[in-house]
């Protein structure tokens, strides 16, 4: 049985969340993701990107979700996203607050904003926890 979070430790987890996504500094990066993660933590993009998307159509695959797994998967995954939305220009905000689903998943939804507050992009993940209240499974949706 997962670790079910009271109000002000779901809030304090998904502010840390979305500030691991935000961080420019890579040591800081690193620890909030140790954090966050448990060790063979996996997020899966259920929707991938649409180059991706279009690329497979043309060769007539399936399109499958994307899978990272393991903490230096998804440190790379962190650190890719930081530099290709965050780094030109963007941050990324909760929207709203996170949402207990049930006793160890969370909903987060979150927009991608621009300098001008512009919503330039937006998602929502499902976050399952392990027992010790870290991320073993997020189901990240885009769009």
């Amino acid at each position: 049985m997962s670790k079910q979070l009271n109000e002000h430790e779901l809030a304090a987890f998904a502010e840390r969340y979305v500030a691991m996504w935000n961080e420019a500094d890579n040591d800081l990066r690193h620890k909030l993701i140790h954090e966050l993660w448990a060790g063979d933590g996996m997020q899966l993009l259920v929707d991938p990107p649409q180059a991706m998307r279009e690329a497979l159509a043309e060769l007539a695959f399936p399109i499958p979700p994307v899978e990272v797994r393991g903490l230096a998967a998804l440190e790379r995954r962190v650190t890719r996203a930081y530099e290709m939305f965050v780094a030109p220009g963007h941050r990324f905000v909760a929207r709203g607050a996170a949402t207990r689903l049930s006793t160890d998943l969370i909903g987060l939804g979150w927009d991608m904003v621009a300098t001008d507050g512009t919503v330039a992009g937006a998602g929502y993940d499902v976050i399952a926890l392990d027992e010790q209240g870290r991320i073993r499974l997020d189901s990240q949706y885009i769009g």
